[in-house]
């Protein structure tokens, strides 16, 4: 990775990434995809490889990352309705990186609980 970049997020499409490039690019902050076009040609390797990775500029990453928790999407509850933090009782929640902590896991993933984090507090939950 570029030592002039810092990385804002990864996105498991190019076009999630695409849409907040195309936003920071109009806040002329300084941006890059890395791995857009092998995700691209084969979007079944998109875990494999870490997804989409959105690079910002080194001196535009404070600014940027306002900006993107803006606009980011969080996730709500099967009503619809908004998950609130049991810290801080924030809104910005989003779902939790696994922990994979056994082998158990490693192997399948998908029995693994899913886990809110706070985008304010980094509270998990």
């Amino acid at each position: 990775m570029n030592e002039n970049y810092t990385l804002l997020d990864t996105f498991e499409f190019s076009t999630e990434a695409q849409l907040i490039k195309s936003k920071l690019d109009s806040q002329n902050i300084s941006t890059m995809l890395m791995d857009e076009k092998t995700i691209d040609s084969d979007p079944l390797i998109s875990q494999a490889i870490g997804g989409v990775k959105l690079l910002v500029l080194n001196e535009d990453a404070e600014i940027a990352l306002g900006i993107y928790n803006t606009i980011r999407a969080y996730v709500k509850d099967k009503n619809g309705n908004s998950i609130n933090c049991p810290n801080c009782n924030s809104t910005r929640i989003l779902i939790a990186p696994l922990e994979r902590k056994n082998i158990f896991y490693m192997l399948f993933p998908f029995f693994e609980k899913t886990k809110h984090i706070c985008n304010n507090c980094k509270t998990i939950f």
